[in-house]
């Protein structure tokens, strides 16, 4: 039976089956195929999209901009002061003007529960950019960025370890996703920065539908044992108070991904991250930590982000490609 998401709002992966992500991994690979071969692509002529960031971003305006370029259309970016959302005006009054105006919109801000009432009234597909909550395009960015390594449908029974502040929004994305596809999924970190049960009971059922497995463990060892991916993120997200810094070092150092802990990994293990990264001191928040607590690296050492087994900018150009995909299977 084939697959159609024509219409589809992509607000977070628990809404689609196992078959429309295959379906979405698929089309990116394609369109990547044809962006790298020089070949036109441009299907969705004539189309406007609107993307609304209400937190600022770098990897994911590009992608939308670029691919909605690539695809033919338009785009119109509306920064956190562009937009009047929730401020002077309604999400739902919002969500009405633009869904009159454009044939999709993306929406990169604060709680899953804005994306949702933004697809409630607008009528055309809502794409979700980043929520609190979820970050689904990530998704679909990382598992082609692993299927490039280890073959298509090649990570089935293989084990995915994110370190770390697990329940973070990439953290929960990578379980429900790992869940979908039939991929072992472990969240190493503390107690305190677990995904939420309810995401974690849920995804366990559809775990034991797919033939897979979900594990929450602090122990580093056990988590990275076994693991052909090791993944992580920044320790304080985008929206959080600086002041977490202290409270973040000291419970998540002993998670750092390090030389000795992919030592632990699988010898064909490869290493993730969605990026930014606080890898050495050449940002300014890097700076301003090392001056506080005396840390040049944070959640990875450099040395393991600059090495062999580093896909971080594979994974960060795949964000082009998955993004594209699905506005182009939504809009088709």
């Amino acid at each position: 039976m084939s697959v159609s998401l024509s219409g589809r709002n992509f607000l977070k992966l628990l809404d689609f089956t196992p078959e429309e992500i295959r379906y979405l991994l698929d089309l990116s690979a394609d369109l990547k195929a044809k962006k790298r071969a020089g070949e036109a692509h441009r299907y969705l002529e004539g189309k406007n999209v609107a993307l609304i960031f209400e937190k600022t971003s770098t990897r994911t305006r590009c992608a939308f901009e670029v691919g909605a370029a690539d695809l033919g259309m338009h785009a119109v970016y509306l920064d956190p002061s562009a937009s009047q959302i929730g401020k002077k005006e309604s999400i739902a009054d919002t969500a009405r003007v633009l869904g009159r105006m454009f044939d999709g919109i993306e929406y990169r801000g604060f709680g899953q529960e804005r994306v949702e009432e933004l697809a409630e009234y607008a009528g055309v597909p809502v794409w979700n950019g980043l929520t609190t909550e979820f970050h689904p395009t990530q998704m679909i960015a990382d598992v082609l960025t692993m299927e490039e390594e280890f073959g298509r449908d090649g990570m089935r029974g293989r084990k995915v370890t994110f370190m770390g502040d697990a329940g973070n929004n990439v953290g929960n994305s990578l379980m429900v996703v790992c869940a979908k596809l039939g991929i072992d999924f472990t969240a190493c970190g503390p107690a305190e920065q677990m995904p939420d049960a309810e995401l974690v009971k849920t995804c366990r059922a559809i775990a034991a539908e797919t033939g897979s497995t979900i594990t929450l463990t602090a122990d580093v060892a056990e988590g990275a044992t076994g693991a052909s991916v090791i993944y992580t993120d920044i320790w304080v997200s985008m929206g959080e108070s600086s002041d977490l810094w202290g409270e973040r070092i000291r419970l998540l150092s002993p998670y750092q991904v390090n030389a000795e802990l992919m030592a632990r990994a699988e010898d064909d293990a490869i290493f993730m991250h969605c990026l930014p990264s606080f890898h050495d001191r050449k940002t300014t928040i890097g700076e301003e930590v090392y001056q506080k607590f005396g840390l040049a690296e944070l959640e990875v050492t450099d040395e393991v982000f600059e090495g062999p087994r580093s896909r971080v900018f594979d994974e960060a150009e795949n964000r082009l490609h998955s993004i594209k995909a699905v506005m182009y299977a939504t809009l088709r």
